[in-house]
């Protein structure tokens, strides 16, 4: 069952075109990833799934409702967890979660009970009564999917949630959000990290320059790429200054990075001995040799030509 349809999805901010024709539909308990750069158009998509802008062109149909002419079922149905924290530094983080309760009309008992439910859930309860301010980032980012969660919506759009946060309140996170899913929660993830991607979601849509360039599970994408192995070669010395060359002979198959290759392939045994080859020609010292399957970056970087922090 598809709990999200996105058809012809357009949004323009004076010149700029943000987004052009995006499409893609998300079924119901299924966690999905929006990928691309800075800029490629994911925050604004979500902001438009989350009903807090329109679309200048598109529908969306979000739990069998149009957003366009039912916003309010729309966003009922929908828990956001923004980049930014939405959070009162000076209420404790009990009074947050009852505050947010009561904007989704939720009583004040009943946002409470749930309220510790999620605090419990997340770690955090016996850190109820202290204020937000107190908290660190990590325990700030659990706080605010705690918020999202208050009115158990059927859907969580997650943009860049663990941003800043530190590798053990990152596993919390992914913890409580596995827990999600298994209780029939679908979840929309925006993330700079290609690790928690590959960890988590079922299928990925890769969005640059406002177009969803492609879309499937990762091993779909490596098909797409045509790359479903990566031979990956270390050197002694930076070789940067070498892309050009190798470039112009293996074309866009090649990634350098300061003292690391990688190489997309399909047919490792045949593009080995060539590989080695040419960097035996170029005088570049190899220390060390791997093939392994596709990571999720190496099919970013073919599909894209760019690196995700750029």
């Amino acid at each position: 069952m598809k709990i999200i349809e996105v058809k012809g999805l357009k949004k323009s901010f004076g010149k700029i075109e943000a987004l052009k024709n995006v499409g893609f539909s998300v079924d119901k308990g299924e966690f999905f990833g929006l990928l691309g750069p800075n800029g490629a158009g994911k925050t604004t998509t979500i902001n438009i799934l989350s009903t807090v802008m329109q679309p200048d062109e598109g529908t969306v149909n979000i739990n069998g409702f149009s957003l366009q002419t039912h916003p309010k079922k729309c966003k009922d149905s929908v828990g956001i967890v923004p980049q930014e924290l939405a959070l009162y530094n000076d209420l404790t983080a009990l009074e947050n979660l009852v505050f947010w309760g009561s904007l989704y009309g939720i009583s004040k008992s009943k946002a409470t009970e749930k309220a510790l439910k999620l605090l419990k859930l997340l770690e955090l309860d016996e850190r109820k009564d202290s204020r937000i301010k107190t908290f660190s980032g990590g325990m700030k980012r659990r706080i605010n999917i705690a918020a999202a969660m208050i009115h158990d919506p059927q859907i969580l759009l997650m943009d860049e949630p663990t941003v800043g946060v530190d590798p053990q309140s990152r596993n919390q996170i992914y913890e409580v959000l596995a827990g999600f899913i298994k209780n029939g929660v679908t979840i929309i993830y925006t993330t700079h990290y290609m690790d928690e991607v590959e960890k988590l979601c079922n299928r990925i849509a890769i969005i640059d320059y406002g177009e969803i360039i492609a879309g499937g599970t990762l091993e779909e994408l490596r098909e797409i790429a045509g790359s479903t192995e990566s031979i990956i070669i270390h050197f002694e010395k930076n070789v940067d200054s070498d892309l050009d060359t190798l470039q112009k002979y293996f074309g866009s198959r090649i990634v350098i990075d300061e003292k690391k290759l990688i190489f997309s392939t399909g047919e490792s045994t045949n593009d080995l001995p060539v590989l080695l080859r040419k960097c035996a020609q170029y005088n570049l010292p190899i220390t060390h040799i791997a093939i392994e399957r596709a990571s999720l970056e190496t099919v970013f970087l073919k599909l894209t030509g760019r690196k995700l922090r750029d």
